[in-house]
């Protein structure tokens, strides 16, 4: 029982910090993209190269944790990122800051989410779900705690200057947390399976790469692009913050829901649940308009649903695969989802300047409506798997 909550509270306080440090655009493109004299869409190019490098990095540190323990990849990936970040405060060019961000781009595939769950589900086993839904919703403060304080850095050292702090951050605090409180683990050789298992698995794993790819390119680029649109709405920067960290605040209230009730529903229904939640909440701007009562309502319901659906999206894989193969299918999915997220940031920002908020909100619907079908396809496959159980 110790031993898992020092587990716990080492990956919480490491994945918070390691989300809060990367998770830095929101808040500086627009001072990064001044001094680099680039535009705002360029600018969040630097997301976009983050996100295909670790998205063409997931299969090989898949391997990486059945070879080396996933403990000894993190450690890596945290070490990687930490120097990326320190030395993103000396680039004076563009090619420089996106060589800085495919760095960290291959640091996180090997330190972020997929790791921590991976490492969850060899360490915890049977009460992984609970402790991953746990981690999820401590994670959510990410954006919350940071978002603020690397605006209040900003303002005291400028755009380098936050960089070099959260790159030492990560590099003497981080990583020592990482080396001296996680005891190592190592994968299991899975169970052979039949060949129609596999197939049927392989239709599952398309339908799971479907709707969490399609809603982590609506939510990860509403964490992208949410302050610029609250601006474009009418908010100034203070309160533009302000509301994308209370949406923060929300998606962790999301994440409880689950946590609490995990018990009495399986992860496919909170994830149709959530997702169902998700368009619905992006409609009511483009409906009523930008009204404080509609920006509120969609707030508190897009925040609420996508923390819930953030829980359901590592914890859908734990209903089909066996913990030994939950590594391997997460790094499958991780492929096209960080290609997928990749071409969030410029894709958003870049229609939000030439078509307005409510062409980027609609585009946004289409993508969530289209993941909320495969996620009822993944509740009929559920059902079928637990009539065939009975």
């Amino acid at each position: 029982m110790k031993s898992r909550i020092i587990v716990f509270i080492t990956l919480a306080i490491t994945q918070i910090a390691g989300w809060g440090v990367i998770g830095i655009l929101p808040v500086l493109a627009s001072s990064i993209a001044k001094d680099l004299q680039v535009d705002l869409a360029t600018a969040f190019l630097g997301l976009t190269a983050m996100y295909v490098l670790m998205g063409l990095s997931a299969p090989l540190v898949g391997k990486a944790f059945a070879r080396l323990g996933v403990k000894h990849v993190m450690l890596c990936g945290a070490g990687v990122i930490g120097m990326a970040l320190a030395a993103m405060a000396s680039v004076n060019s563009l090619a420089a800051y996106l060589a800085c961000w495919c760095a960290i781009g291959v640091g996180g595939a090997m330190f972020l989410t997929t790791s921590a769950y991976a490492y969850l589900a060899e360490f915890a086993g049977n009460r992984a779900r609970g402790m991953i839904g746990s981690l999820m919703l401590v994670t959510g403060l990410a954006g919350s705690v940071f978002w603020p304080l690397t605006a209040w850095l900003d303002h005291l050292f400028g755009w380098r200057g936050v960089t070099q702090i959260y790159g030492g951050g990560v590099l003497l605090l981080v990583l020592p947390l990482l080396a001296l409180s996680l005891p190592d683990v190592r994968s299991t050789s899975a169970s052979p399976v039949s060949g129609r298992t596999k197939n049927r698995r392989g239709h599952i794993l398309w339908f799971l790469v479907a709707a969490i790819s399609l809603n982590s390119f609506v939510t990860l680029g509403m964490e992208s692009v949410g302050i610029e649109l609250f601006k474009a709405l009418g908010a100034d920067l203070t309160l533009a913050v302000g509301l994308a960290s209370f949406m923060g605040v929300l998606k962790v209230g999301g994440r409880l829901i689950d946590v609490i009730g995990g018990q009495r529903w399986n992860a496919i229904w909170t994830g149709i649940l959530s997702g169902a939640m998700i368009p619905a909440a992006m409609l009511i701007p483009v409906v009523f308009g930008p009204s404080s009562g509609a920006i509120f309502a969609y707030i508190v319901i897009f925040g609420i649903g996508s923390g819930a659906f953030a829980v359901a999206r590592a914890t859908m894989p734990l209903e089909f695969y066996e913990k030994s193969d939950y590594a391997a299918a997460m790094s499958m999915i991780g492929l096209p989802m960080n290609l997928v997220n990749a071409t969030a940031p410029p894709l958003l920002s870049g229609l939000m300047a030439s078509a307005g908020p409510s062409a980027m909100l609609l585009l946004m619907v289409a993508c969530s409506g289209a993941a909320l079908c495969s996620l009822l396809t993944l509740g009929h496959f559920k059902n079928r798997q637990r009539g065939l159980v009975a």
